[in-house]
């Protein structure tokens, strides 16, 4: 899979008779699904275009309708794969965010230039994002992503720059 996929979200379940599917949207906000033109949904065995012919909601759920197909019996194997969008389709993001995708593999570094670790996974807590830092010899780090802490996230540098408060570090 390259970077210029982003994921946006899972198919979890149909919806109804006619090919719907039940989507759980991995966008910040689930409106942007509307934007989408077109999606890749990965199979096991390849990845799929699928071209959006509708969006509705249900709860925190999307119903989408997919022009591709029009019957139950034909999503059904879709349950739990993930869809795609182009990275371009999806506009630009507000300063200081980011693509999970961005991030993972970013070197984490302290202020004196200290070595931490890798950005292994990024989880939202509703609060904050957290970093999950793998280390070396060391039990994962993890770090929100509050101001005070992460200094500065340099993309095309490959790292982020971080101020750990005290407590946050073990020696584990």
């Amino acid at each position: 899979m390259n970077n210029d996929l982003i994921e946006v979200g899972k198919i979890v379940n149909t919806h109804g008779l006619r090919g719907d599917v039940k989507v759980v949207a991995w966008m910040d906000s689930p409106e942007d699904f509307e934007v989408l033109n077109t999606v890749y949904m990965k199979t096991r065995s390849e990845l799929k275009k699928l071209t959006v012919e509708k969006v509705r909601y249900q709860k925190n759920n999307l119903i989408v309708k997919f022009e591709e197909y029009g019957d139950i019996n034909e999503v059904e194997r879709f349950k739990n794969c993930i869809l795609f969008a182009e990275r371009s389709e999806l506009g630009e993001l507000p300063e200081g965010t980011y693509y999970i995708v961005d991030l993972i593999g970013l070197r984490v570094v302290k202020e004196d230039g200290e070595e931490i670790g890798v950005i292994a996974d990024v989880f939202n807590t509703g609060a904050n994002d957290i970093y999950d830092v793998k280390r070396e010899g060391k039990k994962n780090l993890l770090i929100p992503v509050i101001d005070d802490v992460v200094r500065d996230v340099d993309i095309d540098g490959g790292r982020v720059t971080v101020r750990l408060m005290e407590g946050l570090e073990d020696e584990v």
